[in-house]
């Protein structure tokens, strides 16, 4: 295995902890509120972000396997005009950024401010664009895999894509309550 794949799986792992321990500890810290963190986001479409969320969640397993396991990074830097790190990149646009939205937003929902909103906004369009840029690498990348893999991961991506650049970092701030801010 390449350096550079050991460094991602690092930052999965890591980032991995970090956006699962933040959400366990949004949920330990304010029991009875995670609902809050919905906004004002109505119930006639949370089914679609529920269903959204297993299906990003299947998706980001789908290109992660293909970006770790089945990607040469000396072959990427090879035949592209990027290299690996792009990807590398780009999972930390997503993880890290992940890893402080429920914290900013129970901060938000205690503390309103019009700053907490706009840190929340620009955090999630990071996340929505190193997703972005993330699917953009696999469809310009040239490779040898098998193509049902190359489409599988595509097909993740565009998923996770739908979850992190559409609904969370267009639609949830629209409902998310901004009132009694500062």
């Amino acid at each position: 295995m390449d350096t550079m794949q050991i460094i991602l799986i690092a930052i999965n792992i890591i980032g991995g902890i970090l956006v699962i321990g933040s959400y366990i500890q949004g949920a330990r810290a304010h029991p009875g509120r995670v609902g809050e963190a919905w906004g004002n986001v109505p119930t006639s479409i949370r089914p679609v972000y529920t269903i959204s969320m297993f299906t990003a969640a299947a998706g980001y397993f789908a290109f992660s396997y293909f970006t770790i396991f089945r990607l040469d990074p000396e072959e990427v830097a090879a035949t592209n005009s990027f290299s690996y790190a792009m990807f590398i990149l780009a999972y930390a646009l997503i993880l890290f950024p992940s890893a402080i939205w429920m914290p900013l937003t129970f901060t938000m929902l205690e503390k309103p401010s019009r700053l907490l909103w706009w840190a929340i906004r620009v955090t999630l369009f990071i996340v929505g664009t190193g997703s972005l840029g993330l699917l953009a690498l696999l469809l310009i990348l040239n490779h040898e895999e098998p193509m049902w893999l190359f489409w599988l991961a595509v097909a993740g991506a565009i998923l996770f894509c739908i979850q992190t650049a559409l609904l969370d970092a267009l639609v949830w701030p629209v409902y998310f309550p901004l009132k009694n801010s500062r």
